[in-house]
């Protein structure tokens, strides 16, 4: 599998809209707080690969 890489734009509650950032005029994904690494907050950086997210560093 392909990784991807999102920002997170905003958090609803139990849902985070994350956006991808490697494709040009994207709209925005809702994906459960559940599924991403607790430590996120608006603009954080995230992988997803092997079906996991992690928050990138940097």
């Amino acid at each position: 599998m392909k990784e991807r890489i999102y920002r997170v734009v905003r958090i609803d509650g139990d849902y985070a809209q994350l956006l991808r950032t490697d494709v040009p005029e994207t709209e925005c994904i809702p994906v459960a707080r559940a599924l991403l690494p607790e430590a996120i907050d608006e603009g954080t950086m995230l992988r997803w690969a092997c079906l996991q997210y992690e928050i990138i560093e940097g």
